[in-house]
């Protein structure tokens, strides 16, 4: 069996992704030991008494900005406790546009660090130092990284041989190696408030059925 595919997720709030770590097919795929999840919080590297991890922006504006000495110091530290140190992922909206050509690419990889941003950004000397990879999910604002982190984590263990039951679902569903999206599905009862399955569906002619399958991908 092949090592777990693992994930490094850094961030302020590692309880954010409580839910998300125990249920569904992401809790059967660690279970399986198909994948691995560690959470770290960045506010361990800080220093002082109050362990502080944002500061305010030179040159003045709203928000606070999150500090280079303990993400830095956090995400080196996470890298050198296990080998490979890991593709190292920024979550930021300056970011490039993650989609499923991507996801495919970021599947193959044995280890994934998901930085995750807070407040109005990250120091620049941040990226300047670690030179990571940044990674939007779209055009729109978030408050803080941690969802599109939970967003990569899930298209990505999807990809995993081993972690969905059928092997064909990561294939033949929406944004798959052939584009597009998928055709419409439908299941049990065959007639509801006067709507009815399409007849072709029932017929039991698999390759009649994958035709219309191809014909009907939107």
């Amino acid at each position: 069996m092949p090592p777990p595919l693992r994930f490094d997720l850094l961030t302020l709030f590692p309880g954010l992704f409580d839910g998300f770590l125990t249920e569904s097919i992401l809790k059967r795929a660690i279970a399986q030991g198909l994948v691995e999840v560690h959470r770290w919080d960045i506010r361990d590297w800080a220093e002082g008494k109050h362990r502080q991890v944002d500061d305010r922006p030179f040159g003045g504006g709203p928000g606070m900005v999150l500090m280079a000495p303990p993400t830095v110091a956090a995400v080196e530290a996470v890298r050198a406790m296990a080998d490979p140190p890991g593709r190292l992922i920024a979550l930021t909206p300056q970011g490039r546009r993650l989609d499923q050509a991507w996801i495919r690419e970021l599947a193959r990889e044995p280890r994934l660090v998901l930085l995750c941003g807070r407040y109005e950004g990250f120091d620049e000397r941040i990226f300047e130092v670690l030179e990571p990879e940044r990674l939007s999910i779209g055009d729109y604002v978030l408050s803080g990284g941690e969802v599109p982190a939970m967003v990569v984590v899930d298209a990505v263990m999807r990809l995993v041989p081993g972690v969905l039951g059928d092997a064909e679902s990561a294939v033949d569903e929406s944004f798959g190696p052939d584009g597009g999206l998928e055709y419409p599905h439908y299941t049990r009862p065959r007639e509801f408030r006067g709507r009815v399955v399409p007849e072709i569906l029932l017929g039991g002619d698999h390759a009649a059925i994958a035709r219309w399958r191809r014909q009907n991908r939107r």
